[in-house]
């Protein structure tokens, strides 16, 4: 706990490398250019639950003004804020220290976002819950949430049937990538630890703990919180939702 704060570590685990485990590449681009085609209100706010160091916030919020960045890592913020302040304007993103599951605000949004697995990150159906119920009570009446996060059938097919297995994903520059070593455990919970081998032949090592889910279910979150599931998608260009895909995108309308 700080602050009143509750923290899992997420932050910690990945100080100083989490920009080279996820970095800024057309991915990026393609989630921003999403949002901001399905922010119904810019006028009325955005606010993103996990805003981690920025890589969502920043841009969106040169294109569209400003975004609150709700995240429980203090190592995460104030790698937030030194990216803002090499910023000509200061940036447009308000850093907040908070619990999606628990965050609350008099100010309400036109849309709440929740990307790259954030959601997935709370390892409990109720602690998921408690975070969407969030989301939706800052919402205007007409606000969206949009959620990304892992998409359970890939997982269990990455495994083909065994409980434990490990991959690599290289980097474009040469000795470079990420090796990833990934169990599946008892209540759809996948621990994964990264090993990320870098260019001056130095490794860092860090692990992750997450809940698999699938649309029907947070889907059911969103319902259960007052919200009407209005869309999925595999990709934030608006591909169609498939099991395949790695992650999911699911769109949420407050009445």
């Amino acid at each position: 706990m700080d602050n009143g704060v509750a923290d899992i570590g997420y932050g910690r685990q990945f100080e100083g490398w989490y920009d080279r485990l996820l970095p800024d590449d057309g991915l990026t681009a393609e989630a921003v250019e999403g949002l901001l085609a399905r922010h119904p209100a810019p006028e009325a706010g955005t606010i993103e639950f996990g805003v981690g160091t920025g890589r969502i916030a920043i841009p969106l919020a040169q294109r569209i003004g400003r975004v609150t960045g709700v995240d429980s890592s203090p190592e995460m913020l104030d790698a937030l804020r030194v990216k803002l302040k090499d910023l000509k304007d200061g940036g447009a993103v308000t850093p907040v220290h908070g619990d999606i599951r628990t965050y609350t605000s008099e100010s309400r949004y036109g849309l709440v976002y929740c990307v790259c697995a954030t959601l997935s990150v709370l390892t409990t159906p109720e602690d998921q819950q408690r975070a969407v119920r969030r989301a939706a009570d800052l919402l205007v009446p007409g606000g969206r949430l949009l959620i990304e996060t892992h998409n359970k059938p890939p997982v269990l097919a990455l495994h083909e049937g065994l409980t434990r297995t490990t991959y690599f994903v290289p980097y474009p520059e040469p000795g470079t990538g990420v090796q990833t070593h990934s169990t599946l455990l008892a209540g759809d919970l996948w621990h994964c630890s990264h090993i990320l081998y870098q260019a001056d032949g130095t490794t860092r090592v860090g692990s992750e703990l997450t809940r698999l889910t699938t649309p029907d279910e947070v889907d059911g979150y969103a319902r259960a919180a007052g919200l009407e599931p209005e869309a999925r998608m595999a990709r934030w260009d608006g591909t169609p939702y498939s099991d395949r895909a790695p992650l999911f995108i699911c769109s949420y309308v407050k009445p």
